[in-house]
């Protein structure tokens, strides 16, 4: 039977996805695809435009999900997720992609589209390079990896931080201010009970445990640095997801401790490696090493292009051949 694509519904989707994404990783993520708890994280970050959701294209072969393709938090993004036998479906996805996932900066602006690939999908990379795309390089995304340290390295605070988390501490104010801060927001953030809320979806996503996500408290009793961490029991993994420090709290290792405190804990309930998505200095003197980089590729259409139609049949797509591929 041919594979067939079929539109994604999220009261369903979203866990067949996140299964999928877990059945299919590979150690060192060599899959290539999106980290499960990464998947969890889009979901519920206030940054999502959840009219995408739609947009989210599914391939399935008898019933089984083979490939996803779908945006990050808005049109114009495309990430391409792949049963490791069936990545022949690079150009059908593409071809979804360029025709609902496309978006615009302004409404008369030109049609646009960010797709990622990794830097060792060869034959990914040959067809948008055909098809006219060109790496934007400032958008790559590396993923960069923690073999866990055996012994431990030791966790230390200047005098008079202590390191905390949210299931003992679940104060959404200082949560949001930590976070307004360390991503360099000026001033004071804005208040309201809509933005604790969304800091709240942030971190109680369907399998994020508070003791996971870990606070460094100053003396003051604000919160100054934090780190939060997914673990994934199936794989054994744990993903670090995001990481700030206030300004006025810098370069005294508050943030290597809670992203140390984060992965230690993660390891004592059996992860073996932490991922991240970054090559940043400060994840490397951690001990991560990028493992492979999701290049960005980028299309601009000069001439005016018609919204997508949400016009997704279920329809076959793909007779797939008898052979395996890697």
């Amino acid at each position: 039977m041919p594979v067939q694509l079929r539109p994604y519904k999220h009261a369903t989707d979203y866990d067949l996805v996140s299964e999928f994404l877990i059945a299919h990783y590979q150690p060192g993520n060599r899959d290539g695809n999106y980290l499960e708890p990464a998947w969890e994280y889009m979901h519920h970050h206030p940054a999502m435009d959840t009219s995408v959701l739609e947009h989210i294209g599914i391939w399935e072969d008898n019933g089984a999900i083979v490939g996803v393709v779908h945006p990050e938090w808005e049109l114009g993004e495309a990430f391409f997720e792949f049963h490791p036998a069936y990545r022949e479906l690079r150009q059908q996805m593409l071809d979804y992609a360029e025709a609902h996932l496309v978006g615009r900066e302004t409404p008369e602006g030109p049609a646009y589209l960010q797709v990622w690939v990794n830097d060792w999908d060869e034959p990914f990379q040959a067809l948008l390079a055909e098809r006219g795309y060109e790496h934007a390089a400032e958008q790559d995304w590396p993923m960069a990896q923690l073999a866990m340290p055996d012994p431990f390295p030791e966790i230390s605070l200047p005098v008079g931080y202590a390191l905390t988390d949210l299931e003992k501490e679940p104060d959404w104010a200082k949560v949001h201010r930590a976070l307004w801060r360390g991503f360099n927001h000026e001033g004071e953030p804005p208040g309201g009970q809509e933005e604790l809320d969304e800091r709240r979806a942030m971190f109680d996503t369907p399998k994020a445990r508070r003791d996971l996500k870990i606070v460094v408290r100053a003396p003051s009793g604000d919160f100054v640095a934090f780190c939060g961490t997914f673990f994934e029991p199936n794989a054994r993994f744990c993903y670090v997801e995001p990481v700030a420090t206030d300004p006025d709290h810098r370069r005294m290792g508050l943030g290597r401790a809670a992203v140390l405190e984060g992965v230690r804990r993660c390891g004592a309930l059996g992860a073996t490696d932490a991922y991240v998505g970054s090559n940043q200095p400060f994840y490397l003197s951690l001990g991560f090493e990028v493992i492979y980089t999701s290049e960005c590729w980028r299309k601009v259409w000069d001439e005016r292009r018609a919204a997508p139609a949400l016009t997704i049949q279920v329809a076959p797509v793909y007779a797939k051949q008898e052979t395996q591929h890697a």
